[in-house]
């Protein structure tokens, strides 16, 4: 299918707004050093996990979980597999999870689920992009970026069949007629 990408958030917009999440981190932890796991839910988090975590002045640690939603069809099945569990135990320490993009909420909640059965002693979520038009289950998400429009967005981690995902800007897929 012939497509193009059209900008929608420019590289300077999401640069300033991981800095204030960052900063909001900071203040909420502080005290906190080497208590705090940061972990990334891979693969579309990566790059805002990185600009994030050299935001956060407290000492922490990182970490990532992959899952899966999806098995071997084309719609997801609404229950997650873990394709990479975490590597170090998160028992009685602050986790935030680090998302790129939450919509339906429904594989979030089930992250939370699992890692909750951990036993931390917090957990909150950092979501840089929120569609809240698409939630179907309401997760509790306490640092979000910025709120968008219900568009199919790329870049900055994100991906469209795994490309586009190093653009250091958004833009939003326009599928061509």
């Amino acid at each position: 299918m012939k497509y193009t990408v059209e900008k929608l958030i420019p590289e300077s917009m999401i640069r300033n707004r991981v800095i204030e999440l960052g900063r909001q981190i900071e203040k909420d932890y502080s005290g906190e050093d080497n208590n705090l796991v940061v972990l990334g839910l891979l693969r579309g988090s990566f790059i805002f996990m990185a600009d994030l975590s050299r935001q956060i002045g407290v000492g922490h640690s990182i970490d990532f979980l992959t899952v899966s939603s999806y098995g071997d069809g084309m719609s997801s099945s609404h229950k997650i597999d873990i394709i990479r569990d975490l590597s170090e135990e998160i028992q009685n320490k602050h986790v935030l999870i680090v998302e790129d993009i939450i919509d339906t909420g429904i594989t979030l909640s089930q992250v939370c689920d699992y890692l909750m059965q951990k036993r931390p002693r917090s957990l909150e979520i950092c979501a840089l992009f929120n569609k809240p038009s698409r939630r179907v289950i309401n997760v509790e998400v306490k640092y979000i970026g910025l709120s968008i429009p219900d568009e199919f967005i790329v870049g900055y981690g994100l991906d469209y069949a795994q490309k586009h995902r190093h653009l250091p800007y958004v833009g939003k897929v326009i599928m061509a007629e």
